[in-house]
Order: C-alpha cells, then sequence, then structure tokens
C-alpha cells in the first residue's frame, strides 16, 4: 500500500545512515517530507539529494548535534518553515560505546553517551511535541531503543543503561500525551543485532577481547534464533507502521524486532 504517511512532516535524527537513513528512505517512499538531521553532513546531503531525484517526499538535510539543545529550536523551525508543520518525530541518532566491563568506561564517556542517546531524546521531545501540537493533526513519536534496553549486555552496561531509559521515556510520554488528548502517540523501537556502520565505530579490542572490528553477521548466527542479522530496512519499515494511521491505537508500546533474541534459545533443556 502506497502512501502511508502521505501529507506527514518527519524529523529523523541520526538520519545519513544505518537506521536513520533507512527511515528517511522508507517514509520518503510513503509520501512523507523529510527533514534529516546528523553530523555527517557529506552522507546526510547526499541521501537528501538521492530522495528528492526520487521524487516522492521531499528531504532537507541540517547538521545537528542532538546533545546541543541551542540547535534544537533551529531545526524545529526550519521544518515547519520548510513543509509546513511537523507530524512525526523518529528519536533515533544514538551511539554505544563497549568496553570490558563497566569499571573500565571513564565518566566522559558515560556523560557523552547518555548526551546523545537520552538528553538528545528528550531534546527531540521537548522542541518537536509543541511543534505537532501547533500543527493540529496529531501525529507519532518514535523512540530507537534496542534489545540492550529490554535486558542487560555484558560489556554495553552504559549503552543498556541508555537504552532501558529510552524505554520508560517513551511509556511516559505516551501517557502525558494520552492525558493531553492531543492525538500525539509514543512508543519504542527495539532493534537486535543489524548489520549497520555502528560495528564499524566500536573500537577494536572492545568486545571481550578481540582485535578486529565486530561482524555482525558472525554475532547473529551464533546469537539470532533464526540465524541471520537484520537489515536497517527492517526496522524502518516497523517506524513506518507506526508513524502511519494504521496503528493509530498503539501507544506506549515496545516494537521488538530482534529475529527471536529476546524470546529465548532454540533447542531443548539440556542441548548446547
Amino acid at each position: 500500500m502506497a502512501g502511508q504517511v502521505q501529507g506527514k512532516v518527519a524529523l529523523v535524527t541520526g538520519a545519513a545512515c544505518g537506521i536513520g537513513a533507512a527511515c528517511a528512505e522508507v517514509l520518503a517512499r510513503e509520501g512523507a517530507d523529510v527533514l534529516m538531521t546528523d553530523i555527517d553532513d557529506a552522507r546526510g546531503e547526499a541521501l537528501a539529494a538521492t530522495i528528492n531525484a526520487r521524487g516522492a517526499g521531499r528531504a532537507h538535510y541540517m547538521h545537528q548535534d542532538v546533545a546541543e539543545e541551542a540547535r534544537w529550536p533551529e531545526v524545529v523551525a526550519e521544518a515547519e518553515r520548510r513543509f509546513g508543520g511537523l507530524q512525526v518525530l523518529v528519536c533515533n541518532a544514538g551511539i554505544g560505546i563497549m568496553v570490558p566491563s563497566v569499571l573500565d568506561m571513564s565518566l566522559s564517556e558515560w556523560r557523552r553517551q547518555m548526551a546523545i542517546n537520552v538528553d538528545g531524546v528528550f531534546l527531540n521531545v521537548k522542541y518537536g511535541i509543541p511543534a505537532i501540537r501547533r500543527a493540529g493533526k496529531g501525529g507519532s513519536v518514535v523512540m530507537i531503543s534496542s534489545v540492550a534496553g529490554l535486558r542487560g549486555s555484558a560489556g554495553l552496561a552504559g549503552y543498556s543503561a541508555t537504552k532501558g531509559a529510552v524505554r520508560l521515556f517513551a511509556k511516559s510520554v505516551a501517557l502525558e500525551c494520552a492525558g493531553a488528548r492531543d492525538n500525539i502517540r509514543c512508543n519504542s523501537v527495539h532493534p537486535g543485532i543489524i548489520a549497520t556502520p555502528i560495528w564499524e565505530k566500536i573500537p577494536a579490542g572492545m568486545g571481550g577481547g578481540r582485535n578486529a572490528p565486530i561482524d555482525p553477521h558472525q554475532l547473529a548466527a551464533a546469537g539470532v534464533p533464526i540465524g541471520v542479522a537484520s537489515e536497517a530496512k527492517d526496522i524502518a519499515e516497523g517506524v513506518l507502521w507506526l508513524a502511519c494511521d494504521a496503528s493509530r491505537h498503539v501507544t506506549g508500546s515496545e516494537l521488538v524486532i530482534d529475529g527471536g533474541m529476546t524470546a529465548g534459545r532454540i533447542g531443548s533443556i539440556g542441548q548446547r
């Protein structure tokens, strides 16, 4: 079904690559106008040009560090000026820092990860929801969490803390919006192992003694019940559903897209 978000305006953070890029492409494919933000200007501008060349929804790219509050009013104002309003927030920008133990993590690393993964989502809501209310058409807030926000993960304690925070923040925002009767829904998405460039950004040697980049396909073969890593587009299709009117009665929920990771393990008791 084409045109699932026709006439809607979406703001996607961390949109230059990975899940954010896939979300921008899928939302535009289905008719949305998309304001993309990131710190990777070359990739972001190139993707916006590609989307515009396809001729479905429009796209525009802006440089943004989501942890810097001063930039947020400018970004939201640009969405309103350029596209006439705002209906969809995809809070995607995030980083992952893996360490052998949380005891090896510096306070500056902890704070930077918190600033991007949690503060950035808070600021998205603080400035984005008033814009959705101004547009008067209701809307959808989609926060990208992780399976690491549903269960613990050795070596990723700090990351899990941020994604767990996002999970419960989404539920609280959903309840506030429901109480305000503003027709704004808020949900979290929980990807598992995804083949995206984020794995290339985790320093070698951080993954349990590894001295080579982490291969998500190898991880998935060993730890995902269906045996394969997901692609960014798999997550983007879930985001599309939450952004469109087909999910109009879904709020405060968790959409888990993990190939069965959180369901358990394949095999009977006693098998290894």
